[in-house]
């Protein structure tokens, strides 16, 4: 790992939905106060303390892989640190469709469990 993460958290709890966005290359991750109707399908996350700005070329680390991040939407920075809020697609797209998604390189999809660390460098 290169320098101090800008962002770290761990998953808390597993929508019982959060998985089956995998068949289109996407997770939701959301802080622990989601709201009842988005929880199924989220990935609840604990501190989302945002300790600097996430930017193209950095590295989304999921577990024990790495990811790098190719683009990042306008609402990303702030949905995270106020909310715990984004969207992970793991399309490898270069330009930001939407404003709250962060996208990733297109690679194996990661294998998450309550306990699993997510660090973004």
């Amino acid at each position: 790992m290169i320098g101090k993460p800008v962002f770290k958290t761990i998953v808390k709890e597993i929508g019982k939905e959060a998985q089956e966005f995998q068949s289109i290359n996407m997770l939701i991750f959301f802080g622990e106060r989601a709201p009842s109707a988005l929880r199924d399908s989220c990935f609840i996350i604990s501190d989302h303390n945002l300790d600097g700005k996430i930017k193209k070329g950095m590295t989304l680390k999921i577990g024990k892989i790495d990811y790098q991040i190719t683009a990042v939407g306008d609402e990303v920075n702030t949905n995270l640190q106020n909310l715990g809020h984004i969207a992970v697609k793991f399309t490898g797209e270069k330009k930001a469709e939407l404003p709250g998604s962060l996208y990733v390189e297109k690679k194996t999809f990661p294998k998450i469990e309550v306990g699993t660390e997510v660090e973004i460098f």
